[in-house]
């Protein structure tokens, strides 16, 4: 018996002394640092993904406070999780900045659409189509005030409205052209 408590003794006294020498994941530590860094510079990512970023912050907080507690395993943990979250921002952002030259390209591509298609409100007007001109031109008026609200959403970086807005542009714009080309062909069938 105690040979046995003898031998718990020293296990556990072994077990205390390694547990004191244990080192804090400076290498985990400072990969961290050096993510989170990474992420702060980037300007997509604050720009898309600002939430992100501020947990990947918190979890460099938290793995300081860790390992200044000692508590070097959890200070590894939020080594590993800082480093998974700024890797997260950077990717978040380089899909928020795909995501808003797409929407870019989109209006860039209706500019053109808006501006034909109210020449031709015009014109059909002036043709004196057979068409409720009146309400072809409020149609085309707020399918104008919709292009701009988008680009305006696009400058602010509302990247989800702006890319809305102009796809009901774009089908708002099929149904002028559509008025306009079912008048034209009546005409033509006189």
């Amino acid at each position: 018996m105690n040979k046995i408590c003898i031998s718990l003794l020293t296990v556990f006294v072994f077990s205390l002394v390694l547990a004191s020498c244990a080192t804090p994941p400076i290498d985990r530590m400072n990969r961290a640092h050096d993510a989170v860094l990474r992420a702060e510079n980037n300007a997509d990512a604050v720009a898309f993904a600002p939430d992100t970023l501020v947990h990947a912050r918190d979890a460099l907080v938290r793995m300081q406070t860790e390992a200044d507690a000692r508590r070097f395993n959890a200070a590894g943990n939020f080594a590993d999780e800082a480093i998974s979250l700024a890797e997260q921002a950077i990717a978040e952002g380089m899909l928020g900045a795909r995501s808003r030259e797409d929407a870019a390209r989109l209006l860039e591509g209706l500019a053109g659409q808006v501006r034909d298609t109210d020449a031709a409100v015009t014109a059909a007007r002036n043709q004196a189509l057979l068409l409720d001109h009146n309400a072809l031109r409020r149609e085309m008026d707020t399918t104008r005030l919709l292009y701009e609200d988008a680009v305006r959403n696009l400058q602010v970086d509302n990247i989800q409205d702006a890319v809305a807005q102009g796809q009901t542009v774009r089908s708002n714009l099929a149904d002028i052209n559509a008025q306009l080309l079912g008048a034209a062909h009546a005409i033509s069938r006189k």
